[in-house]
């Protein structure tokens, strides 16, 4: 794609979380969209918003498990980029109305102690880099349609992120297998899905290494203090206002996301 084009579906992209509409795919009508052209225009949004005075807190990867992979029709990771405001608060009621066609994913979140930069990370140079895990629920969301997209579309709508609530009691990873800890999901009380850290390409560092490797190839480190989102335990699930989404991982507590219920007319 050239520079124009790259604008003009950047522009596309943003249009719709201003208007709440969401917009055809991306590779209708750029075909040959490739994943390179769609981190570039993943790229031009990050910089209109930091423009406007928004401030990258972390990064996610997505896409890092068979259920995701298989449900989105996609077969490779890719990452986005946290804002300060894609943080919500656990204890405040979530206003749907900000996202198009929210979805929630749990994820063992990592707050990073110190920076890790790749190319060349090491699992050991990630487990260094954690100052601690806490549970999370990431509300993903997709600017596309119907969510019909391909890996360019969702990369380029910044790996279709929404929001993202974290936990409270932060954990050391000390004495914890992320690959075998258990998750539970429930909305509502309710049982709706269980999965393993193992899911997360056989375990959330695996998820983290990727990510140092890929952003050093772009020059970019991971900072101190800033949280990385390895993947989804389970698949996404579509959620409504007044719903409550819980979810439960083995050794490092719970975290609640609460949707406010739709005002009426």
């Amino acid at each position: 794609m050239d520079p124009g084009s790259v604008e003009k579906a950047a522009a596309a992209l943003l249009d719709a979380y201003a208007t709440g509409t969401p917009i055809s795919p991306l590779t209708k009508d750029h075909p040959d969209m490739s994943v390179a052209d769609a981190y570039a225009v993943q790229l031009a949004q990050v910089e209109a918003w930091t423009a406007a005075g928004a401030r990258i807190k972390g990064h996610k990867v997505g896409l890092t498990s068979a259920a995701m992979q298989r449900q989105m029709g996609v077969d490779q990771p890719d990452f986005g980029v946290l804002l300060d405001t894609m943080f919500l608060q656990e204890s405040a009621p979530i206003d749907t109305s900000r996202f198009l066609q929210p979805r929630i994913e749990p994820e063992i979140a990592f707050v990073l102690g110190r920076p890790l930069a790749g190319p060349g990370a090491t699992t050991a140079d990630a487990v260094a880099a954690v100052e601690y895990v806490l549970p999370a629920l990431e509300v993903i969301d997709s600017r596309i349609a119907d969510w019909k997209i391909t890996l360019p579309d969702t990369i380029a709508d910044n790996a279709s992120s929404g929001g993202v609530v974290l936990g409270t009691r932060p954990v050391r990873l000390d004495d914890q297998d992320l690959s075998l800890m258990g998750c539970l999901l429930r909305r509502d009380g309710d049982l709706i899905d269980t999965g393993a850290g193992g899911a997360v390409l056989g375990s959330p560092i695996n998820a983290l290494v990727w990510l140092a490797n890929v952003l050093g190839e772009r020059g970019v480190s991971l900072e101190a203090g800033h949280v990385v989102l390895p993947g989804s335990i389970t698949a996404a699930v579509p959620v409504a206002p007044g719903e409550t989404l819980t979810a439960t991982f083995a050794g490092i507590g719970s975290v609640t996301a609460r949707f406010g219920k739709e005002e009426q007319a």
